[in-house]
């Protein structure tokens, strides 16, 4: 079996400060040496040739890109990073999505994706995307890669998928670059700016995600990540005082990845026109969340719920103090 790499932090650069460090950013990568991680950031760009990157720091490039549509605009960075060792301290706690491109025509295709997933763990990116050309029936199947997906909490997104979606289907799914494209917008991201009150559901959806962007940032520069291989032995007494605490911190990391993005995608459908195509919508994409929740265990899945009740609460406009304090454990 492959062995998975160690990737570590490196902290001489968290001194690096600015505009350019201060902006979130998706970051992209490929596992596949055949395909460049530039070619996607051009495709989202919807660019005919990669731009020049605002920075470049060895292998890895920033790209700049403002997100414009209905409910706000942000400026972010396409990240391109070829290694998860070239991941450091300042793109850790600017990440806020993960692509990850795979080649899908070999059987041991999804190996190389291993080494990524300490990056998930401790950086927790609220979009996770696994990409390919098409899934590959001599190679990485379809389904294979789906029950990858789903035990690690990625979508997939094939950039020319085989079956491509009726037009007659009155909720069509988005596929290829579109569909990742779709996914960058409906997430929070931490630079955002409200157009208008039309975007209410999403401008509350935006205050709850951005504390959760403020207590992750707060948590990692309070506690750095402790990584594969790093420090096994010490911080003893860490490990004495806080055995429940780590035990939530660990479920929010399992569960946060998989349900930001249905959630901020619940805002963007709450603060549409309340029409029956809208309500439709809504509905689907509520029984497609309590599928993909009857795959937890059990812990997992009564945080998920009360993570879900929560934030839909507050995008379709109730009162934090209402909610506030409720959790799981409060039964009584």
């Amino acid at each position: 079996a492959p062995q998975c790499a160690v990737y570590t932090f490196n902290m001489s650069s968290a001194a690096q400060e600015g505009e350019m460090a201060s902006l979130p950013c998706a970051l992209i990568a490929s596992c596949d040496p055949g395909f460049k991680e530039q070619e996607l950031v051009k495709q989202i760009l919807g660019a005919v040739d990669v731009p020049a990157p605002a920075r470049q720091q060895g292998p890895v490039c920033w790209y700049p890109w403002t997100i414009n549509n209905k409910y706000y605009t942000a400026d972010v960075h396409l990240c391109v990073a070829p290694s998860p060792f070239e991941v450091t301290a300042e793109i850790a706690r600017s990440t806020q999505a993960l692509l990850v491109y795979f080649d899908s025509n070999t059987v041991s295709g999804l190996d190389g994706v291993a080494p990524w997933l300490a990056v998930v763990e401790d950086v927790a990116p609220e979009v996770l995307i696994l990409v390919c050309e098409r899934a590959c029936e001599s190679g990485v199947t379809r389904q294979r890669a789906q029950e990858w997906c789903l035990a690690h909490a990625f979508e997939l997104v094939e950039l020319s998928p085989e079956e491509i979606p009726d037009e007659d289907d009155d909720f069509p799914e988005s596929t290829g670059v579109k569909r990742i494209v779709q996914a960058l917008n409906a997430n929070v991201w931490s630079s955002v700016e409200m157009k208008d009150e039309r975007a209410q559901g999403f401008g509350l959806m935006s205050s709850l995600v951005a504390a959760r962007h403020s207590s992750a940032r707060h948590s990692q520069d309070t506690h750095p990540p402790r990584l594969p291989g790093e420090g096994a032995d010490s911080s003893s007494e860490a490990d004495g005082a806080g055995t429940g605490a780590n035990t939530d911190t660990q479920i929010d990391t399992l569960v946060d990845p998989m349900i930001d993005m249905d959630i901020q995608e619940l805002a963007t459908l709450t603060a549409g026109d309340a029409d029956e195509e809208n309500f439709e919508r809504l509905f689907t994409k509520l029984k497609e969340m309590k599928d993909k929740a009857s795959s937890l265990p059990h812990e997992q899945r009564k945080l998920h719920a009360e993570k879900v009740a929560k934030a839909f609460w507050m995008a379709i406009g109730g009162d934090q103090d209402e909610i506030e304090g409720l959790s799981s454990e409060d039964d009584g």
